[in-house]
């Protein structure tokens, strides 16, 4: 038989799924992969309802259906203090997975470099290897993930086609400054780079904490393909609908690619979610204030734990330092912490492109029953410490 594709000797599979996996198999409460527990709004369920018997059952048009695209537009304009026009600067995607990629291959051929942060979200890189690219690495060193303005000018000077942007950042928390997304646009600029941002969490941001949309500096709309998505904002990670913003002469590109990948979002989710895109400013507050909540919750279990962590200062994940416990392979650890504690956590080194083995991600996007209950189990680690 011929070899299979040498891409594939890249890179792995998903180390978060595999730990949702392993969740199952011990029966652990699942921290690992960044899903809620609780319901969508019921407002959005019922919508979904009725679009269930009404329809539309068929195809929607291939960069989203029209009625979407305007609401997505509407919602977007607010929000990022830009012009979005719904015919020229959408697409509609199956997800900011599929977001990502399209985004990817719009503007990387085989051979370009594209600079990755890390710790980073682990299909950023799969996607740099599948586009053909390479990757650069900046580290964001922790506990407080800030970059070295001298390493991130050196990455520059390799003249990569592309930056990606993860702001909130996955799996840190991290909320980029607006002085530090102002020195990536300098850079930007000055080595003429596009910027592919992942902002699916642009609305889970904590006080003090406000997140800046990398396409509303002066002078980037025109350089970013802003990817997003609506699985965590309205808590509907298994719709699968996601959306990349871009100026047009990007959007063409975008819309073909996204065309031979999946065809389209599915046609009456798209529907359905039109009722969340209309939500007013309210539920963007109400999301945010109930986060919080559910951040401070987790994180006093920690503090009575007595383990260092990095607060979060947007998303929904914290990653928590696992020295005390003598493991030198997270991995062994977290496969440790579900069997026998019944939590399971993600191994940070996944995220690492640094041999960097001492962190574990924890997803605190769970009913308050849920984390008391994960709490209580983490706890345990008291006779282990």
């Amino acid at each position: 038989m011929p070899p299979v594709s040498k891409r594939l000797q890249h890179f792995g599979e998903s180390v978060i799924r595999r730990m949702t996996r392993v969740a199952q198999s011990y029966g652990a409460i699942n921290l690992s992969q960044g899903f809620p527990d609780f319901d969508p709004p019921q407002q959005l369920l019922e919508s979904l309802h009725k679009v269930s018997y009404e329809g539309p059952h068929q195809y929607a048009i291939t960069w989203g259906a029209a009625n979407f695209r305007e609401a997505l537009a509407r919602k977007q304009t607010r929000f990022m203090n830009l012009p979005i026009d719904p015919e020229k600067n959408i697409v509609v995607t199956c997800g900011s997975t599929e977001a990502m990629m399209v985004a990817m291959m719009t503007v990387c051929d085989p051979g370009d470099k594209v600079i990755v942060f890390s710790p980073f979200y682990e299909n950023y890189v799969a996607d740099t290897i599948l586009t053909g690219a390479e990757p650069i690495y900046v580290p964001l060193r922790p506990p407080a993930y800030n970059f070295d303005e001298a390493e991130l000018r050196r990455a520059f000077e390799q003249k990569p086609k592309a930056l990606i942007l993860c702001n909130p950042a996955n799996p840190s928390g991290k909320v980029f400054s607006l002085e530090e997304l102002q020195l990536i646009a300098k850079f930007a600029e000055e080595f003429d780079t596009f910027v592919i941002t992942d902002e699916v969490y642009e609305h889970i941001v904590y006080e003090p904490y406000e997140h800046s949309y990398f396409a509303s500096l002066p002078g980037m709309f025109n350089r970013t393909i802003s990817c997003s998505s609506l699985s965590k904002t309205y808590s509907i990670t298994g719709w699968r609908l996601g959306y990349v913003i871009a100026p047009p002469y990007l959007i063409d590109g975008a819309r073909k690619i996204h065309d031979f990948l999946t065809v389209g979002a599915a046609a009456p989710l798209q529907e359905a979610a039109v009722t969340a895109l209309n939500f007013s400013d309210d539920y963007y507050r109400d999301l945010r204030r109930q986060y919080q909540e559910k951040r401070d919750t987790f994180l006093q279990y920690l503090n009575t734990l007595g383990l260092n962590y990095t607060n979060p200062q947007g998303a929904y994940y914290v990653m928590v330092d696992i020295t005390p416990f003598g493991y030198q392979d997270d991995e062994a650890f977290c496969e440790w912490l579900a069997k026998e504690i019944g939590v399971a956590a993600v191994p940070g080194s996944s995220f690492f492109r640094e041999p960097i083995h001492q962190w574990m991600r924890l997803n605190f996007a769970k009913r308050k029953e849920t984390l008391d209950e994960a709490g209580q189990r983490l706890l345990r680690l008291k006779n282990f410490g």
